[in-house]
Order: C-alpha cells, then sequence, then structure tokens
C-alpha cells in the first residue's frame, strides 16, 4: 500500500479521536442542539480498512460537515465563539482535509484496489 495512503489513515484515525472528544463536549455544553453525528472509527491504517470502510466514511463526515454548516447558521455570536464550538468545527474540517488529501492521492496513484 502506498506510504502516503498509510499516514493519511493514520492521521484521519488520529483525528477521529479528537473529533470524538469534540463531539461529546459540544453535546454536554450545547443540549439546545442534537448531539453531532458519529463518525465510524477505523480500526487502522490498511489496504482492508481503506477498501472496506472507506466509503461509509466519507458519508459520516459529509454528515458531520453538513451538521456544523447547520449549527453554525442558527446559532448566535456567542455559542460559535464557544470553545466547544470552535473545536468540533475545527476537528471536522482537519478531518476533511485528510479525507481530501486521501482522496487525491487515490486519484493521483490510480490504485486499483483503493474504493
Amino acid at each position: 500500500m502506498n506510504p502516503r495512503l498509510v499516514n493519511l489513515l493514520a492521521s484521519f484515525i488520529r483525528g477521529s479521536s479528537d473529533y470524538a472528544l469534540a463531539r461529546l463536549e459540544f453535546a454536554m455544553r450545547f443540549d439546545r442542539f442534537t448531539a453531532p453525528p458519529m463518525l465510524s472509527r477505523l480500526p487502522d491504517a490498511s489496504e482492508t480498512t481503506l477498501t472496506e470502510r472507506w466509503d461509509a466514511v466519507e458519508i459520516q463526515l459529509g454528515a458531520i460537515l453538513a451538521y456544523v454548516k447547520q449549527v453554525e447558521r442558527t446559532c448566535g455570536n456567542e455559542e460559535r465563539a464557544d470553545p466547544a464550538f470552535r473545536v468540533l468545527r475545527r476537528t471536522a474540517r482537519e478531518l476533511d482535509q485528510y479525507a481530501r488529501a486521501l482522496r487525491w492521492v487515490l486519484t493521483v496513484s490510480g490504485d486499483d484496489t483503493a474504493p
């Protein structure tokens, strides 16, 4: 497997742990909003994980990004400045960047084993 893919997947996995904590903090701080969508934890940075689970994770990430945008539209400036929301937004954006980079490497490398 391409070493860049392994590194990106490992970074995504670390970022998903940060998102899980940010999700919990946000849900505890802002009970007027539904809890942010869950993100399945990838077991490892392997080709099997990429081929079997990545498509579902990308769908979940899309729901997370839509949720953050929806909260941004409906909350006030004070809520947007709250550390719990800022960390949630930051981790979602980081995960999106990793996912986009991963998709780019898959496209450029022409890896036939990837989704």
